[in-house]
């Protein structure tokens, strides 16, 4: 195995020294959100069509074997940028409305480490990585610690995820368009006892769209969030509106930014719930809100390949499309993910999704364009999006320090589809923050559970048993549990899971 990686790094030097300072491209990281792998029609969807994302499909590489590091999404952002796994980060779960920055300033990133090679940066979209410091945000005043101060050079957020509070929008280190006359506040309680809830009989009667569980705190645009905010009314987005925001600033950026290199996170808050598309998106396909969301996401996609097109700017950028984690139907809305499904299979042939360790929760579209650069075709290689902070720094000249992103492989040479590239030979998985987690090696995988028995308040299916072994290659639906019939297989890949996880980093 040390074999392996020492060749793979031996191989990411030499491609990155054939790039010159004038080769650097632009990077973009198109993160969508809860989207499966069989959810675009590259990857086998045949209930909708999304061609602007085939189009990255057809003029790059399509991995059948690109991950996320985690089946959730603030562990999954995480890592992205800080190339660590976020079982290693105390705190690193699915982020409260009230969180404070999870990652500090002076934490190397893969913003931070294309800045020190020369780039303007930024991230635009769906942050959930908490924002400021003390006991909770300043929600009124100065929102500081955030991405500026982990290497992005601007910021246009929606702070938490759209299903919680408070439901405004934060630019650089403030909330936009907030009024000091009408003060925001969040909270875990009601501010008083007459606030209105998605619980009121009343209330909940006019919903746009109703809850399923979990959803029916404060009410914001007829739709019920987890918790409590008042105030701040001119600062508040509206959902249907939320992708056009985010095309809309980053094109300005783009623009703003054309002459320089640049990286540009752009992430999605599509699919997440509570799916509620631009009015001319509702009704495009047959799959109900969620399939919306589908095509609403294609479509920002195509907005950012047009104005790279407009600027002159494709044939230097290297685009990143993959996802967070994978797909979930019912995530507490009434929005018709189920009802309305038909034929649609939105992990494909893989079993589970998002909070899940089988592969349907890690396993998910992941594709690499760069014109002139990556020869179009498909690969079998395994990446992950935890890779990319240490294969940009590569693509760049940048060398990490010992102590950072460590979990992050440099695979530079897979990611631009090279011959003789290799993946990764192992990856850990993870649902929200552990301690359950699987391990891949080869084509072996080991499920190792915190309980026996199956849980009882799951949103995705688990197997009896605390451990779960299989064979990918010839069972990549997990539906053949080799634990019992091969025990010094799993005792040899439980070994191997517990020794990366003692070892602190797992980057060669």
């Amino acid at each position: 195995m040390q074999k392996i990686t020492l060749t793979l790094a031996i191989l990411a030097v030499s491609y990155a020294a054939n790039l010159s300072a004038a080769d650097k491209p632009n990077v973009i990281v198109i993160m969508a959100d809860d989207l499966g792998y069989g959810d675009i029609s590259c990857y086998g969807a045949t209930e909708l069509s999304t061609p602007n994302i085939d189009a990255l499909a057809e003029r790059g590489l399509r991995f059948t074997q690109g991950y996320c590091s985690a089946s959730t999404c603030t562990p999954t952002r995480f890592s992205f940028l800080t190339g660590k796994y976020a079982f290693r980060q105390p705190g690193a779960g699915i982020a409260p409305p009230n969180a404070t920055a999870l990652i500090q300033p002076g934490t190397d990133t893969i913003a931070s480490l294309l800045k020190g090679a020369g780039y303007k940066t930024a991230v635009v979209g769906k942050w959930h990585l908490g924002i400021g410091g003390g006991d909770a945000p300043d929600w009124n005043g100065e929102l500081n610690p955030g991405p500026l101060e982990i290497g992005f050079d601007y910021c246009y957020l929606l702070p938490t995820t759209n299903d919680r509070v408070p439901s405004v929008y934060v630019e650089n280190h403030r909330v936009v368009n907030l009024d000091p006359a009408d003060p925001l506040w969040v909270g875990r309680k009601k501010p008083t006892p007459d606030h209105p809830t998605g619980t009121d009989p009343d209330v909940r009667a006019k919903l746009k769209m109703d809850w399923s569980h979990g959803h029916n705190n404060t009410v914001h645009n007829g739709i019920g969030r987890i918790g409590y905010y008042t105030g701040g009314h001119k600062a508040r987005w509206r959902d249907e509106d939320l992708a056009d925001k985010w095309v809309e600033k980053s094109v300005e950026w783009i623009e703003k930014n054309k002459d320089d290199p640049f990286f540009l996170f752009f992430a999605s808050h599509d699919l997440h719930v509570p799916r509620m598309p631009h009015e001319r998106f509702q009704g495009m396909t047959k799959l109900g809100f969620r399939g919306d969301s589908i095509i609403q996401l294609d479509w920002c996609v195509g907005e950012l390949t047009k104005t790279l097109d407009r600027l002159k700017l494709t044939d230097n950028t290297l685009i990143v499309f993959c996802s967070d984690n994978g797909p979930v139907l019912d995530d507490g809305y009434q929005d018709g993910a189920i009802t309305k499904l038909g034929d649609h299979k939105p992990a494909g042939i893989y079993r589970g999704g998002k909070y899940s360790i089988y592969e349907g929760g890690t396993r998910t579209p992941f594709i690499t364009t760069w014109p002139g650069k990556i020869k179009p075709g498909t690969s079998d290689k395994i990446v992950c999006t935890v890779d990319l902070p240490a294969s940009m720094a590569s693509m760049v000249g940048q060398s990490l320090p010992e102590d950072a992103c460590p979990d992050s492989f440099d695979v530079l040479p897979a990611l631009l589809g090279k011959s003789d590239a290799k993946g990764r030979d192992h990856l850990l998985q993870q649902p929200n923050k552990g301690p359950t987690l699987a391990l891949r090696v080869g084509d072996w995988k080991v499920l190792s559970y915190e309980k026996t028995a199956p849980h009882k308040k799951l949103t995705y299916e688990k197997g009896e048993g605390k451990y779960e072994l299989y064979h990918l290659v010839d069972d990549p639906s997990e539906k053949n549990n080799l634990a019992r019939a091969n025990p010094e297989k799993l005792q040899a890949m439980l070994a191997r899971l517990e020794e990366i996880k003692a070892d602190g980093r797992s980057r060669p």
